[in-house]
């Protein structure tokens, strides 16, 4: 759904149609009750806001979640698939909540993974580079003082290669860039899927799960052949081959009302 909406809805002020939606969806094999359900959720969690004309019911994106999809945005086609420019520095993230609070750990857990950070030991987190204090304000939340965060140096005897190696699963994230190559890379991907609009959706949303995963490790601790970069380069040319007969169906399918 997220990529859906990055897609053809994000930038402007327009509702979608629920109905246009499920039609859409419909073409990778999702069914009309699944995409209601997550339609309800988003609403739930403040990223839609509902708009009737009729008996129609439309779906606008709040202001969090053109926010949440321009971070999508800039994962996908702005931060590239390895961070050459390292500079040496670690963000860390420490922090302990008692067991009343395990939600809060969850969802703090899930938003670090997001943010490409992981965990070097119990409670503390850690993620190459300097990250704005910003977003780190908001990935905390309210946490207060249960969350501490610090830019750091390695020093002897630790070394940079074996925080990576603890605090990442660099084999996982290998294979996951692996499987996308083998599911893209032939002359026609997924011929079982009905045309170029579906083939987008699902090639978009392959590639954001793949870098929403990644924790964007330094160049010089992975390998030479490192497969996340022909998996970028396969994603841009197929994005660039999908984009204009797939807008043009979208255009077709979608039913918008605007929504100043």
């Amino acid at each position: 759904m997220l990529s859906f909406l990055g897609l053809h809805v994000a930038g402007r002020d327009t509702a979608v149609y629920s109905g246009s939606v499920i039609d859409v969806f419909a073409r990778v094999g999702i069914s009309e009750e699944a995409v209601r359900s997550t339609l309800t959720r988003m609403v739930g969690r403040g990223l839609l806001t509902r708009h009737r004309r009729g008996r129609r019911v439309y779906f606008r994106l709040t202001t969090r979640a053109a926010e949440v999809l321009a971070d999508g945005k800039r994962r996908i086609w702005q931060t590239g698939a390895v961070n050459r420019d390292w500079d040496g520095h670690w963000t860390l993230v420490g922090f302990s909540l008692p067991d009343s609070r395990r939600s809060d750990r969850h969802d703090l857990r899930s938003r670090l993974v997001w943010a490409g950070f992981g965990p070097l030991q119990n409670g503390l987190w850690i993620a190459p580079g300097v990250k704005d204090s910003t977003a780190l304000t908001a990935l905390t939340g309210d946490l207060g003082d249960h969350v501490n965060v610090f830019i750091a140096q390695h020093t002897k005897p630790t070394e940079s290669a074996d925080l990576v190696r603890r605090a990442f699963d660099v084999e996982a994230i290998a294979t996951r860039y692996h499987a996308f190559l083998s599911r893209w890379e032939t002359p026609s991907p997924l011929p079982a899927l009905p045309d170029e609009l579906a083939r987008q959706l699902v090639l978009h949303t392959d590639w954001l799960q793949l870098v929403r995963q990644d924790p964007h490790l330094p160049a010089e601790h992975l390998a030479p052949d490192w497969p996340a970069i022909r998996a970028e380069q396969l994603f841009h040319r197929l994005a660039t081959r999908y984009q204009e007969t797939a807008g043009a169906l979208a255009t077709e399918v979608l039913d918008e009302i605007p929504v100043p």
